[in-house]
């Protein structure tokens, strides 16, 4: 009989610290937001980097992961389902708009490569790599650059998603394509070496406390994380008001 194959604890110990990072971020902007925390506790150098490293680990292992799946597009269709009903409650309930957030980008990404996995895999793996890191970069300074925008609505929210902020738009959580589609699919090429076998042995084999539980329940924190901190945070406020 088959046995199921043991999972990477890199990787989850790797997804598990994007989460941690992920949900302090989220608390600081709470504790900013509404419990009076000065603006320097959420906006900083420090956080703005961890941001832009959190994020990309996000998407880099979700290419790795998307190597080892065959159902690709199933998986995006039900990311896309989920970052779709959390926008829902975000701006019915929440009236905390969350636009195009980590789930949404990351179910369109496994539905591109799910859908156009031959095109990409036909590329050698060490042109591909060098191609999708000068895409990064390029990608990068094209949305620094320039500021592209237009009277037409729906270019509006083609420009908005691609990576270009618009006017009037306003997202708690808002993920891009660029350059988080090319980071995807580096990790989908790095992830054809960690699946053949092809890293070093201690890749495999480490051991990490703590993070590879929360690598493992990804997902469930995400779906869960925000409305916990914002149900903290409204205690918090009610006990600071119930002092005064």
């Amino acid at each position: 009989m088959e046995t199921k194959k043991q999972r990477i604890e890199i990787i989850d110990a790797t997804r598990g610290l994007a989460v941690a990072l992920m949900v302090a971020h989220h608390a600081l902007y709470d504790m900013q937001a509404f419990l009076g925390a000065p603006e320097w506790f959420y906006h900083n150098p420090v956080f703005n980097v961890l941001q832009v490293i959190f994020v990309g680990l996000f998407m880099f292992v979700s290419g790795i992961s998307s190597r080892f799946s065959r159902g690709n597009i199933e998986r995006g269709v039900k990311a896309l389902l989920l970052g779709v009903a959390i926008s829902y409650v975000s701006i019915r309930i929440l009236d905390m708009p969350i636009l195009f957030g980590i789930l949404s980008v990351l179910g369109t990404f496994m539905l591109f490569y799910g859908v156009t996995r031959k095109f990409w895999d036909n590329i050698p793996a060490k042109l591909a790599i060098t191609l999708y890191i000068a895409l990064i970069i390029l990608s990068v300074l094209a949305l620094r650059l320039f500021s592209p925008t237009s009277e037409i609505p729906a270019v509006r929210d083609i420009l908005y998603v691609l990576g270009w902020n618009q006017q009037g738009y306003i997202s708690f959580d808002h993920q891009t394509i660029l350059p988080g589609i090319f980071v995807f699919l580096l990790g989908t090429r790095i992830g054809e070496y960690v699946k053949d076998g092809k890293l070093p042995q201690w890749f495999y084999e480490k051991k990490f406390p703590f993070f590879p539980v929360v690598g493992r329940n990804a997902l469930l924190i995400y779906i869960l994380h925000q409305p916990v901190l914002y149900g903290i945070t409204l205690l918090i406020m009610y006990l600071q008001g119930a002092t005064v």
